[in-house]
């Protein structure tokens, strides 16, 4: 999310309130993935950095595709989330990522939940027409259901969102399940650079070194590559 949309958040929640129900250009999504163990949460917590309250939601997150997992093979990723009582329709094209540094393109809206309203989200017309005719095929194949503790930090001159996630990555139906705990830094403003510089800050904490660790797999990786355990 840029900055210029910051102020469409309710601090409470932390969530898009704004009225988003015609399609704009998709921006640029900039941010570094890092994974980090269950021993080093509470050091990485106590960092300083850290220490303003922060917004905490829960939010559940169905990812869609095709039986022939066409949006898989397009490298794209289509998520509906609820956070709270809103619903919030994604999609995402295929992006790059390197040393858990990635870039992508993304929709994303308010939505009711099982609409899929491609044609009001996406300004790409060939693209939203594909996307709705492809619309009755598509269904849900993994979940994630995580917390989220979100703080904006100021860093290197740029403006960065930090986010922790701690839940789980499930496929509907069947009992396989994995953990999932992550830090997002997402910028917000200002130059890429201060992302990488921000990391090595928070790996330096009062108690000791933490370990984050760049990764390049996304949710949608992770998930996708649980349900192909069971299909």
């Amino acid at each position: 999310m840029k900055a210029e949309q910051l102020e469409a958040l309710n601090p409470q929640v932390g969530t898009f309130v704004s009225d988003m129900s015609h399609a704009t250009h998709p921006p640029m999504e900039t941010e570094l993935k890092l994974s980090l163990s269950e021993p080093d949460l509470q050091r990485l917590l106590n960092h300083p950095l850290l220490a303003a309250t922060g917004s905490t939601q829960r939010l559940l997150n169905t990812y869609f595709d095709t039986p022939d997992l066409s949006l898989q093979h397009r490298r794209m990723a289509l998520r509906e989330r609820l956070a709270g009582d809103q619903g919030l329709l994604t999609v995402k094209p295929a992006g790059r990522s390197e040393n858990g540094l990635s870039r992508r393109q993304e929709w994303e809206a308010l939505t009711t939940p099982g609409a899929l309203q491609f044609d009001t989200l996406i300004d790409d017309a060939a693209l939203a027409a594909e996307l709705m005719a492809m619309r009755p095929h598509l269904k849900a194949l993994f979940c994630t259901d995580f917390e989220r503790q979100r703080w904006v930090v100021t860093h290197a001159d740029a403006q960065i969102e930090v986010a922790l996630d701690q839940g789980r990555i499930h496929v509907p139906g069947t009992d396989l399940s994995e953990p999932l705990l992550e830090l997002e830094l997402e910028l917000l403003s200002g130059p890429e650079s201060a992302l990488l510089a921000l990391a090595d800050v928070l790996r330096q904490t009062p108690q000791g070194l933490v370990a984050l660790t760049p990764s390049d797999s996304s949710k949608a990786q992770r998930g996708m590559a649980l349900w192909q355990r069971c299909h």
